[in-house]
């Protein structure tokens, strides 16, 4: 019986290693954030050229689409960050515990507190499909269009892309359609 409680008592401690994974993510998230945020001003800073109002018309057109880039590489920085903090936040509420301080909080409601695996993936799911898309508008404006094969490709891809978000936005409400189990409905 003691060897039993003793390995049992071993064993669930050893969930704590997930705090490696935590803080991992958690440094990664911040780094991400701070390269973003250095992008941020890295645009700030070319952002005046824009206004000189002698350069040629073909010039400000390429200085326009590298902004509009550069705007989409900032994005899907954030987005990452936010990625890798969604995912630290969940490990540690899963395997760890509870954030006490956000369970009072209806933000922390509709966006970090995680009560399983399925929770965690289902956010991460969203983030990653919002990276996704924030990618293929990144290519679709370097994309060089030369003929009609190229459009009909750009076309299938905004198709595809808005088949994923409609089919994502479906599935959400679906799940908040139905019923859960124990809340008193029957399903």
């Amino acid at each position: 019986m003691r060897v039993e409680r003793g390995f049992e008592s071993l064993l669930w401690s050893s969930r704590l290693v997930v705090l490696i994974a935590v803080i991992g993510s958690l440094a990664v998230a911040l780094a991400m954030f701070y390269v973003a945020t250095m992008d941020v001003a890295y645009l700030l800073s070319h952002l005046g050229q824009y206004g000189d109002l002698t350069m040629a018309a073909d010039a400000r057109a390429a200085l326009r689409g590298q902004t509009v880039a550069h705007v989409v590489e900032v994005v899907d920085g954030y987005l990452l960050a936010a990625i890798m903090l969604i995912f630290s936040l969940g490990l540690y509420e899963l395997f760890v515990s509870r954030i006490d301080i956000a369970e009072g909080s209806e933000f922390a409601e509709r966006l970090l507190l995680i009560r399983s695996l399925d929770d965690l993936k289902d956010r991460l799911a969203k983030v990653v499909l919002l990276i996704l898309v924030v990618k293929f508008f990144e290519y679709a404006l370097r994309l060089p269009i030369t003929g009609p094969v190229d459009l009909l490709y750009l076309a299938v891809g905004i198709l595809a892309v808005a088949g994923a978000l409609a089919l994502s936005n479906k599935t959400k409400d679906h799940a908040a359609a139905s019923p859960r189990r124990g809340d008193g409905h029957a399903g």
